[in-house]
């Protein structure tokens, strides 16, 4: 008499493993699938029976509506052929019998111990989440820092959806390279090492706005006045106008010669030189790492490998493009053309000198290579849509694309729009000049911490009593978590509008609401004590819906990264904690009497707080256990 209901809890193991690695949506589907092709004589593989989930969670879960279309195509009255879908489907004990409702749609409803069980599966470490099967490793290029000049809002963007890409991969087990490519070399930089020295500053003692101002003067002296010149003609300028042009064509023209010694020098490792120049990024990488730090992004000085890294890359790029009879000369300069475009990339220049491109293609080279990276993505804004085209196409014609086992690597630009002020337009500072990352960030620090205090006076708050240290670390979390969800739960590539009101607000789609419900399921989790090991019995509606979006997890996660869309992640978790506060409002927890019962909603409530720390986690966003 005990030999079978071991065997059907063995049976019952096997399934759940079984239904754990896929999607229940896509298991409706085949199944559906399969009676289709055998009512219609068709192959099953050529159907699309149409799963969505049902709108009414009351009276089904999902629903199918292919019977609408393939009925009309193979002269099938669609309710008929409905009837008779459901009467050979076979979704063994996964679901009850589905339904046939209006004009042919299939309703189908998952039965309570299929729900049960596959929850009982995913309350276990991993969260019921897959690792990729991908051993190779993902480079990620984000961030894309400029010596010598502060981080903008473009960093912002660059950096957080790059950092949370990074986590979502890391979550499934994947070996991930975050590549923050330095602008560090050439000579823009050279020009601001020369200002500098020229003017005598103590690099020992080097300040930001040091850089800063170098850095505009260096762009202002060595600029080339030859446009001034033209238009001085076009006006009809005196000679005091032409006199003053030439001094300025002579004073840019120095000022290049010089900046070009020390770019020479540089590049034939001047060693005092090279000292000096270690300065200004030390300078610049010392504020970047403060911003880092507060933005809760795993960006460190590990993960630089700037311009200067290639440098010694570039004649070998430059080479093998030629040698392979892909370089062409044009006019003393090297170009590989498209059959698809008119026009060419620039990988040398006439006068010797490499460009970006060059620098790109060394990158791309080396990520596939040398790190081994299957997957190579680029965050950048959407303006450098061509540029990325190019470098991608040409890493193809010479076959960088592929790591040493041979595997072609995919080259990804995952572009970003623009955040925008309330006239539309870039988001700008009332003086007219870019918003810095630091200001905007202190910015959401010090609203979510007002936030914060305001709520900790009232009586029965749980953070009524809490240190001022204590309130502004909530307040730093949830201003920070603020901004990256908003900007992370936009699709990447729009515009959004930056409107501090609506970010850290605790109601609506936002970080803040979020935070806020997950601190409450760990107060709930608190006052309501153990549960671990706690039978799980889920009956009621809500409980079903939660459950059901629990168990959505896996694939939206592995859906986030095919895509490359963290948004997805975003719009669930919100549709998660939307329907945690719907079972909440339905289903008592603590005035209980029924321990059974209270003890399955606190484990079904704490399954529900883990999930949500975790996809906070991999958007990089904190999740404060008291608010």
């Amino acid at each position: 008499m005990r030999i079978i209901p071991l065997c059907q809890s063995v049976v019952q193991f096997v399934i759940v493993r079984v239904y754990m690695s896929i999607n229940i949506q896509q298991h409706i589907g085949d199944s559906l699938k399969t009676a289709f092709g055998s009512v219609l004589n068709i192959d099953p593989n050529e159907i699309d029976p149409v799963v969505r989930r049902a709108q009414n969670p009351e009276i089904a879960d999902f629903q199918a509506n292919g019977a609408m279309g393939l009925g009309k195509k193979h002269g099938h009255d669609p309710k008929e052929l409905a009837e008779k879908i459901v009467a050979v489907v076979d979704f063994g004990t996964f679901a009850d019998k589905p339904e046939v409702a209006g004009p042919g749609f299939i309703n189908i409803r998952i039965n309570n111990e299929t729900i049960t069980t596959l929850v009982e599966e995913m309350d276990c470490e991993n969260l019921g989440v897959e690792p990729d099967r991908d051993t190779h490793a993902v480079a990620i290029d984000l961030c894309g820092v400029n010596v010598a000049k502060q981080l903008h809002v473009g960093h912002l963007r660059s950096t957080i959806i790059g950092d949370s890409i990074a986590r979502m991969y890391e979550r499934v087990g994947r070996t991930v390279y975050r590549e923050n490519h330095l602008g560090d070399w050439g000579l823009p930089i050279a020009m601001v090492l020369e200002q500098l020295l020229s003017s005598g500053t103590n690099l020992d003692t080097l300040e930001l706005n040091d850089l800063n101002t170098a850095y505009k003067n260096a762009q202002l002296v060595a600029k080339d006045e030859l446009r001034g010149e033209k238009a001085a003609k076009n006006l009809q300028s005196g000679p005091h106008r032409f006199i003053e042009i030439e001094e300025q064509n002579a004073s840019a023209l120095e000022a290049q010669a010089a900046a070009k010694t020390v770019l020479n020098a540089l590049q034939q490792g001047d060693k005092k030189l090279l000292a000096d120049w270690q300065k200004l990024i030390d300078c610049t990488m010392g504020s970047v790492y403060k911003s880092l730090d507060l933005l809760h992004v795993k960006v460190g000085a590990e993960n630089n490998r700037g311009e200067s890294f290639y440098r010694d890359r570039l004649s070998g790029v430059v080479e093998s493009f030629v040698s392979s009879g892909l370089g062409e000369e044009d006019g003393g300069a090297i170009v590989v053309r498209f059959k698809d475009r008119e026009r060419p990339v620039l990988i040398q220049k006439s006068d010797g000198g490499f460009l970006y491109a060059t620098t790109d293609l060394a990158a791309i080279r080396f990520r596939t290579n040398e790190l081994k990276a299957d997957r190579v993505i680029y965050v950048v804004d959407a303006r450098q849509r061509d540029h990325f085209k190019d470098i991608f196409d040409a890493a193809r014609l010479i076959s960088w694309n592929q790591t040493p086992d041979g595997t072609e690597a995919e080259l990804v630009h995952v572009p970003f729009g623009s955040v925008l002020g309330d006239d539309n337009k870039p988001l700008k500072t009332r003086s007219g000049s870019n918003v810095t990352l630091d200001s905007l960030l202190h910015e959401a620090i010090e609203r979510g911490t007002s936030e914060v205090i305001k709520r900790s006076k009232e009586p029965n708050s749980p953070t009524s009593k809490m240190s001022d240290e204590e309130l502004k670390t909530i307040g730093r979390q949830i201003g920070i978590g603020a901004i990256k969800y908003a900007d992370l739960s936009n699709d990447l590539v729009r515009d959004y509008v930056f409107d501090m009101n609506r970010m850290v607000a605790f109601e609506g789609n936002t970080g803040p609401y979020i935070q806020y419900a997950c601190a409450r399921i760990s107060s709930l989790i608190r006052k309501g004590g153990e549960q671990a090991g706690a039978k799980l019995v889920i009956e009621e509606p809500q409980e079903r819906i939660l459950a059901l979006k629990l168990l959505q997890y896996n694939n939206v996660l592995h859906d986030s990264i095919k895509y490359l869309e963290p948004h997805r992640l975003c719009t669930w978790l919100y549709e998660l904690t939307d329907a945690f506060s719907a079972f909440y409002q339905s289903c008592p927890v603590l005035k209980l009497e029924d321990e059974l019962t209270k003890q399955s909603r606190l484990r079904l409530a704490n399954l529900t707080r883990r999930v949500i720390v975790d996809g906070l986690d991999m958007l990089g966003i904190e999740a404060p256990e008291q608010m």
